[in-house]
Formats: structure tokens, sequence, C-alpha cells
């Protein structure tokens, strides 16, 4: 079926006397000046040399004619005469249509590729004045330099500058401080830049609302939540009280919170406070009200912990279940504590053994970490795993009664710790314990991971390593939904960091 053009449609001319008009008179004028023309030849003088003359004239112009046409007619075509939505295309079968189409697709990826490999993203913050003009010189500067900006947020000051958040895809030869200098050229000043990765490219809103969505669903996700929306920072939980019932210092926040550059302090709503430092780069006020919405938010919901739970056999044939455990299982920590040797209790606290019920109302608080459970057919608690938030890392502790020792539940409970610390975000995991422990030892050892072993004021401390571990399955006690990743510019740890014991 062939298309037609309604512009190539003959349209029917109408007829006007006013145009009949002007063709006699000029072909009446043409007669006159022929008659002139004649006259003048023939009773002239040169009438011959004039009639030669002008063929000449006419000859020479009809071959300059002919050769310009052809000059122009063989040109090349200008580079800006690609087919448009106005211009048919010209008439091809669907083969060579679909491999024109093809070859065209491919070349465009390709170029695509090229690009992409070729560029760096990068993470900058700067400030500016507040006066307008100010943005427009740094958007002009980065254009200079052929950097893209991917995206922009920028965070009004108190005093009157503005910072400006952004994301660059800049050239991979554009070095960071040839960026920063041309950036300082602009009028930007104390810039920080870093480098940024494809999970960055998730814009601002989806990424809080990401965050408040893992809140609402448990309360132990608020500290990591507030890192990932943060960025690299170290947060701590500070009980209202200590371990012995006196008044802990630097647990008083107010209600409306505290901003001092690097540091703020947020009431805790499970009582006491939380503190976020980064020192290498000051918070701004509305970084400052975006944490402060998610803790308003976690306030709100009162305690949460997921429910789910997950029922495992045992090598002997016995059933156990295993889920998340909260302040609500306090009774029951207690009561096997009772039921466990002291040699079992100094292996896992490190301590006096008449010490070790004031730890349990801290382990089980969602706010400091995660606490798994394994009880009985019957409903006895008999094992807890704590995956627990220190600052920047992550500590991995069991507890085992000894009657369910040597059967399987302290590996089960250390791979499901494992699994959601790699959930987490968590690099790496450390455990605190003795080299008589060999249950613990051995435990972590089965695990099949890069672990390094430093002894630090006699006691053993074994770090896995997780970030070449992804998680294999979705843990079926977890909530249905994926935990975003770390932001790709967390600081390695350091391995000779002190540990705390608990």
């Amino acid at each position: 079926m062939t298309a037609r053009n309604p512009a190539s449609v003959p349209r029917p001319h109408r007829h006007h006397w006013r145009r009949d008009v002007v063709e006699l008179a000029a072909m009446f004028c043409a007669v006159a000046v022929a008659d002139a023309i004649a006259n003048l030849v023939v009773h002239g003088p040169r009438g011959p040399v004039l009639l030669v003359a002008s063929a000449v004239v006419l000859l020479v112009t009809a071959a300059f004619h002919t050769w310009w046409a052809r000059r122009h007619s063989h040109a090349p075509p200008p580079r800006s005469t690609a087919p448009t939505d106005q211009e048919p295309l010209p008439s091809t079968s669907s083969g060579a249509t679909t491999t024109a189409t093809a070859t065209s697709t491919s070349t465009a990826s390709a170029t695509a590729t090229a690009t992409a490999s070729s560029t760096t993203l990068w993470r900058m913050r700067t400030t500016v004045r507040d006066e307008p003009g100010s943005l427009a010189a740094l958007c002009t500067a980065l254009a200079r330099n052929s950097v893209d900006i991917l995206n922009l947020q920028t965070h009004p000051l108190p005093e009157g500058g503005t910072v400006d958040e952004f994301l660059l895809r800049a050239p991979q030869e554009l070095p960071s401080a040839d960026l920063s200098r041309a950036v300082s050229r602009a009028g930007g000043h104390s810039t920080w830049i870093e480098r940024a990765d494809a999970h960055d490219l998730v814009d601002t809103p989806t990424r809080v609302l990401g965050l408040a969505t893992r809140t609402a669903l448990d309360a132990a996700e608020l500290p990591l939540a507030l890192r990932q929306l943060l960025g690299r920072c170290t947060i701590h939980s500070i009980p209202a009280t200590t371990l012995s019932g006196r008044p802990n210092a630097g647990a008083d926040a107010p209600v409306e919170g505290v901003l001092e550059a690097t540091v703020m302090r947020l009431r805790d709503p499970s009582g006491g406070a939380i503190t976020v430092e980064r020192p290498y780069l000051p918070f701004t006020p509305t970084e400052f009200a975006r944490a402060r919405a998610l803790v308003e938010l976690d306030a709100r919901l009162g305690p949460r912990v997921p429910r789910s739970q997950d029922v495992l056999t045992l090598p002997e044939g016995n059933e156990i279940t295993v889920r998340r455990a909260d302040g609500s299982d306090l009774p029951a920590a207690r009561a096997m504590h009772d039921r466990c040797s002291e040699r079992t209790l100094s292996l896992r606290y490190h301590g006096p053994v008449n010490d070790a019920d004031r730890y349990l109302g801290h382990l089980l608080s969602p706010r400091f970490g995660r606490t798994l459970a394994a009880t009985t057919a019957s409903g006895k608690l008999v094992a807890l795993g704590h995956l627990l938030w220190d600052g920047d890392e992550t500590e991995v502790a069991l507890l085992i009664e000894d009657d369910w020792q040597r059967r399987g539940i302290g590996s089960e409970l250390l791979r499901r710790l494992l699994a959601m610390a790699v959930e987490a975000g968590c690099d790496s995991v450390y455990a605190v314990t003795q080299a008589s422990n060999t249950g613990m030892v051995a435990a972590m050892r089965g695990l099949g991971l890069p672990l390094d072993y430093q002894i630090e004021e006699g006691t053993l401390v074994i770090t896995a390593r997780l970030d070449a571990t992804p998680v294999s399955s979705r843990l079926p006690y977890e909530p249905p939904y994926e935990l975003p990743r770390e932001l790709p510019y967390e600081l390695p740890r350091e391995q000779s960091a002190p540990r705390r014991r608990r």
C-alpha cells in the first residue's frame, strides 16, 4: 500500500482575467522591442556585426549555465540532510530497512558505551554566595570543562550563603584538582569532591522515601537509614541510663535536636539520644531537617520488629524456631541466663557473671542492632544471636544454652546474622571471644570467609570480610523489601581500632 502525500495532489486552478490582460500587455511590449531591434540592425551601418555578437553572447551564456548546473548537481549533500517527519524516506525493501535500522542502533549503542567508559561520576559540594547569577557562573565554569550536571540540590544556610550539591559526569582525563580549581574561580568555596557510582543516580526524593519505608518496617533500621541519608558518618545511640542505673552523660538531647556544625544530636524515641558525627563535612540545616523527620517517623510508629519466623530441623530431629527478638523477650532471656553455666556466660560477656543480666536490655533493644532468638517447640528460649552497630563497625555475638550447644544452632544463627549484615551494607563483622572458645572459633571458620585474627587485651578478635559475599537468598524472617546498599564512599574500617566487648 503506497502512502500519498497530500502536498503532491494537484489542485484545480481558478481562471483570472487579470492574468490574461497582463500576458497580452507583455506580448505587445515584446513585439515593440523586437521591431525596434530589427530596425536598428537592418538600417544600421553595423547590423551584421551586432547579430553575430549577440549570437556569441547567447552561446557563452548557455555554456556557462550548463557548466554551473552540472557542478552543483554533483555536490555532496550537507550534513544536516537527515530525513525529518516532513520528508518522506526513500523507498527500500523491508530487509534493507531492518539492516539500516540495526546498524544505526548498534552505532548509537557503541557511541553511548564509549562515552560512558570515557567519563567519571563525581559528587561535589561547594558553597556559593546567595545572590543572582552565582549558580549560573558555576554552571558555566563546569560547561567550559565539558562537565555534565546530572543532579543538583541546594541547601540554604542561615548566614546567607547556599551549599550546592552536584552529581557530575566529567571527562575521564579531567582530574578532581582541576575541577575544584574551576569551581573556585567561578566563586565556589569550601569545595568537597569525591568519586560516585551508578547508585548515586537515584534522585533524592526516591532515596528518602526508601529510607522512610525501611524505618517504618523495622525500628532497628533507624541508625542505618540515618547513615544512608547523611553519607559517611558515625552514629552512636546513647541510652538514657547506664548499666548501673545512673543518668548517662550526653543523653539529654532536646526534642527539637541540636545542630553543631559537624555534629547533630537527636532525641531517641526509645530513650536517650542519637549522636551523628561527620568531621569531614559540616551538616546543613536541610540535612538536619531530613534526619529529624526520620526520627519523628520512628517515634510516631512506636516499637516494631518484623514477626516472621523460620522453623528449622536439627540433625537429631528436634525443631527450633528462629525469629527476631526485642525487649519483650527480656524475661525469657533472663531465664536462659539462669540455666547457663558460669563458663558459658563468662565466654560470652568477658566480665563478671553477675553483671550478665544488665546487658540484656541493651542487647535486645532494636536501636543498637538486631537480635535473633532460637526457641524450642515448647517456646523455651535456648539461644540468642546479636548483630550490634558499633559506630562504623559491626559486632556479632552468640549465646547458646549449655544443653543445646554442639548441635549446629550457633552456626545457623551466625550465618543468618552475617546475611543480615550483608543486606545492611556492612563490609565486615567482628567477634570478640577467647581462644578457648572453640565453638565460636569453629563457627566463624565454618563460614568460608576471609578471616583476620587479632589479640587485644587478652581476648581474640576475629574479623570476617563480607565485601565479596552476596546474599544468596532472602531470609524467611526478614520483611519483604530490598535494603539499599551502603553509600559507595564508606571509609574502610581500621583493623587496629579498639572494640567494645559486650
